[in-house]
């Protein structure tokens, strides 16, 4: 038996800095002042003969879909990585319908704040990384301060790959947007 850590061992999570340590606290003091408040309203009952049952919600009242789904959200920590989610619907009025026809944002990477968009062309690719910026700086606006660090913008894939002989004959090669 050796004293190294095994392969499969769980990964430790990364510790969370800035933003999310802010968030937590946040979070934490909310609970806080909730708990603080249902003891003091437990106490006010007490004195009024005990607890009832009343017109007041509590924990175990039903909720409507979206509290629920808002609560889920705000209790996971979920809000910036929902709120990129709403982003990539409402793309085409964030960067507006010209850039939205040949660009499209592809995935989010929330632990770097990076949002991977990628164009149909390489004019479109270079038009975007010059915008790129202002795009975050809105994107930043609407999703609240450092939700996007940088926007990583990516060329058009190349054509498949095709077995055999590299070209075919009298063929120039792939061309440079490949379509």
């Amino acid at each position: 038996m050796s004293d190294k850590p095994s392969e499969n061992a769980p990964k430790k999570a990364p510790e969370p800095s800035g933003v999310d340590l802010a968030r937590v606290a946040l979070r934490a003091a909310k609970e806080q002042a909730r708990a603080r408040g249902d003891a003091a309203q437990q106490k006010k009952q007490a004195r009024r003969g005990g607890l009832r049952s009343g017109a007041r919600a509590d924990g175990r009242d039903p909720l409507a879909l979206g509290a629920a789904i808002n609560r889920l959200i705000t209790e996971r920590g979920w809000e910036t990585p929902a709120a990129v989610g709403g982003v990539m619907g409402r793309w085409p009025q964030i960067v507006g319908e010209d850039v939205a026809k040949h660009c499209v944002p592809e995935k989010y990477d929330e632990d770097e704040r990076v949002l991977v968009v990628r164009c149909d062309s390489t004019a479109w690719a270079t038009n975007l990384r010059l915008l790129a910026p202002t795009l975050v700086a809105r994107l930043n606006e609407d999703l609240g301060h450092g939700a996007v660090r940088q926007i990583k913008v990516q060329g058009p894939g190349g054509p498949p790959r095709r077995y055999g002989p590299l070209r075919a004959p009298g063929s120039t090669g792939p061309g440079d947007t490949y379509g």
